[in-house]
């Protein structure tokens, strides 16, 4: 099968199954894409607004934090938490979330408001958003606490009869449930489907490279952007006039404007520029570039042939939970004298193999992919470890080690039509619905296709 060209410089450069695509798009209605957040407790926040009775030790007795469900349509999960905090009269710090979730999507994820009563937490008004208290808790909310996510998706426009579309889909969930899973990719929409840049950003945060990290972010424009934003980068492009940028960015590119606002007054502040934006989205710059070499890694891997299910010698693997969730922190290398004992480790579900997120603390795997990631590295001119940690990298350079492979959970085929395809699975926190639906679709064109 053809790959796309977004997807290879994404650095997915394979499919996993063999056989053709049903064709068609996602997220051609805000509502085809429902995304539902669970939690370790097995909670679930509901996009139907349905309040969960009791979340991850949640009570009605007043404590530090305020417990709510999220729904948010066609909102970037970034932007709707400053609003939402904006909305309630708080700082944005007050406002913690546990995870990211698409933005063309109807999405429902737990946050914690501090030092709000439920009903004053109840009063946010902003069209698109709803906040649904559920009740006190006493610690705010952070990635520990989450599981997963459960998709709920429609496929419109199959490009094949009723009949093949069935087919299809059982061959290539088979073909997934014998591998194991699917390859554990970062997603299209890690990186900007519509305009895949945040990966150069980050390489270029890491090198220190802030004017043109700057640039890349502010001025690079895309085909699949709006005209005025295209229009609007072009201009600063071609003349680095941050004041006029600052006055006539559309009000859309708010992340753009924040940085503008501050280079009008110091135009060679760069860094400084960059600390206008929210914390976490300066970490997800970097976490990118680690992010498009881990797909680069998991790319060479696949095509040199060697398992994604089994370890080889020099492979990293780590323990798995009874969750399911991989404990990256707890991590080993594979040698000659352990391998049998490791694989089948791995076929009870104990372990999995996994592969580096390049940064300042994280080795390369040895052996046959120690030699893979070096070669990819040396391609990218990218350091192993040397060179991650800066003034703007600091927060996300770190790095770690990530699954080869993750499980998808309790998979439905909920209907076929000649018109749309319903899908509904779960995902461990972390995974991406469209690297199963990249499996599924095989899209020519990813980004018409709605990824």
């Amino acid at each position: 099968m053809p790959i796309p060209e977004v997807d290879k410089l994404l650095g997915m450069e394979v499919y996993a199954t063999k056989n053709e695509g049903v064709g068609g798009a996602i997220k051609e209605a805000v509502e085809d894409f429902v995304v539902e957040e669970v939690l370790v407790d097995g909670s679930k926040a509901s996009a139907e607004g349905i309040v969960p009775s009791r979340v991850i030790g949640s009570s009605a007795h007043r404590q530090r934090f305020v417990l709510c469900v999220l729904v948010k349509r066609n909102w970037d999960t970034l932007i709707a938490t400053r609003v939402v905090a904006k909305s309630l009269g708080v700082e944005p710090a007050r406002v913690q979330y546990a995870g990211i979730k698409d933005a063309r999507a109807v999405t429902a994820q737990f946050i914690t408001v501090e030092g709000l009563s439920v009903e004053e937490a109840a009063k946010v008004d902003v069209k698109g958003v709803r906040v649904i208290p559920v009740g006190y808790v006493r610690e705010m909310l952070s990635l520990f606490y989450l599981l997963g996510n459960h998709f709920t998706i429609t496929i419109k426009h199959p490009a094949v009869p009723d009949a093949a579309v069935k087919q299809r889909l059982e061959q290539t969930i088979q073909e997934l449930a014998a591998l194991g899973g699917i390859p554990n990719f970062f997603g299209h929409q890690r990186f900007g489907t519509t305009r895949p840049i945040t990966h150069l950003v980050g390489k270029a945060l890491t090198r220190g490279q802030f004017e043109e990290a700057a640039m890349l972010f502010l001025a690079k424009p895309s085909a699949y952007e709006h005209p005025d934003s295209q229009k609007a980068r072009q201009q600063l492009e071609e003349t680095h006039d941050f004041k006029w940028a600052a006055e006539n960015y559309p009000k859309q590119l708010r992340f753009e404007r924040q940085m503008l606002s501050h280079l009008a007054e110091d135009p060679t502040d760069y860094v400084g520029a960059f600390r206008r934006l929210p914390p976490k989205l300066q970490a997800l710059f970097v976490q990118a570039q680690q992010s498009y070499l881990f797909n680069r890694f998991l790319s060479g891997r696949m095509k040199q042939g060697l398992p994604l299910n089994r370890a080889v010698e020099g492979d990293f693997v780590v323990a798995v939970e009874r969750s399911g969730l991989p404990l990256t922190t707890m991590a080993k290398l594979v040698t000659a004298e352990t391998l049998e004992a490791t694989n089948a480790s791995i076929a009870a579900g104990k372990l999995r193999v996994a592969l580096p997120l390049v940064g300042a603390k994280q080795k390369l795997s040895g052996g046959a992919m120690g030699e893979i990631e070096a070669q990819i590295l040396e391609e990218e001119g990218v350091a192993s470890q040397d060179g991650w940690l800066n003034e703007l990298s600091r927060a996300g350079g770190k790095g770690g080690l990530r699954t080869a492979l993750t499980p998808v959970k309790d998979f439905q085929l909920q209907h076929t039509s000649s018109d749309s395809v319903g899908l509904s699975f779960t995902l461990l926190r972390g995974c991406y619905a469209t690297v199963l639906l990249r499996e599924i679709i095989k899209p020519t064109d990813p980004v018409t296709a709605g990824f």
